[in-house]
């Protein structure tokens, strides 16, 4: 089993097990001190891969049943130094223990990069039901992985929008601090083409990308090359119409899950 796996397994449910557990697709509102942040993250069989416009999160978790800990890095992918880690570096190492609330759970932890700062983070279940099925992919296809993604605006428009997205065998999960991205793709012999569809899970109030309160569909066709991508795309807001260009670089190869 590779990083994504569809329907139950995605929202949370071991098909192994029969039973939620701490597994699925997941926003996280965190913060230091008074300082607050969001991003996505994946999370399965130990691992977990995810981020925002600025940072990646990867890292691993243990399932205690009553208790989860996760330790984690936070690395930079976008070259912008006017947004600041919360923790004040551009690689922070992370360790926090949390405990469910509900279907949500809440942590509390810190890093040794701020020490004495306590890190607090909600995790909350992100809407994973509009998953498509996966695309075909061949051995000569775009490797899975985690990748940052850059959208840029065409046709005179202004603006974009950076995130991350997890690649895995046909099907994407990707976002930022304020969306989430599902989606699937084909590919071989160095193109691919697929969908996403963009949903908001935080109000947002990006300037330049006019993708705010809706659902968007995207399509989009490219090429890609070692450790990284490119892609032309049409998105469908409404009645409008928007040519996007993306980019996207490799943060993290794949590595499988093990079956459980």
């Amino acid at each position: 089993m590779d990083y994504l796996v569809a329907d139950r397994a995605l929202a949370g449910y071991d098909v192994h097990l029969g039973a939620f557990m701490f597994s699925g697709f997941y926003k996280s509102e965190f913060s230091v001190d008074e300082k607050v942040g969001r991003s996505v993250t994946f999370i399965k069989n130990g691992l977990l891969l995810g981020g925002n416009s600025v940072f990646s999160h990867v890292g691993t978790y243990k399932d205690a049943g009553d208790e989860v800990r996760m330790d984690l890095t936070s690395r930079r992918h976008l070259n912008d130094k006017a947004q600041q880690s919360l923790l004040g570096a551009d690689v922070s190492y992370i360790n926090l223990t949390g405990t469910a609330e509900g279907s949500a759970y809440r942590f509390k932890g810190s890093s040794p990069q701020m020490p004495g700062a306590i890190i607090r983070s909600l995790v909350t279940p992100l809407n994973d039901g509009e998953m498509p099925q996966p695309g075909i992919v061949t051995e000569d296809g775009i490797p899975n992985g985690l990748y940052s993604i850059h959208f840029e605006l065409l046709d005179g428009l202004t603006g974009g929008l950076t995130g991350v997205a997890l690649l895995s065998d046909g099907q994407i999960l990707g976002g930022d601090a304020y969306f989430f991205y599902l989606g699937s793709y084909s590919s071989s012999n160095g193109r691919w083409r697929g969908e996403i569809l963009s949903q908001e899970h935080t109000l947002s109030h990006s300037q330049g990308f006019p993708f705010g309160r809706q659902e968007v569909g995207i399509g989009f066709s490219g090429v890609f090359g070692e450790g990284a991508a490119q892609l032309s795309a049409v998105a469908l807001s409404g009645k409008q119409s928007v040519r996007l260009e993306a980019e996207l670089k490799l943060i993290e190869p794949a590595r499988k899950y093990t079956e459980r």
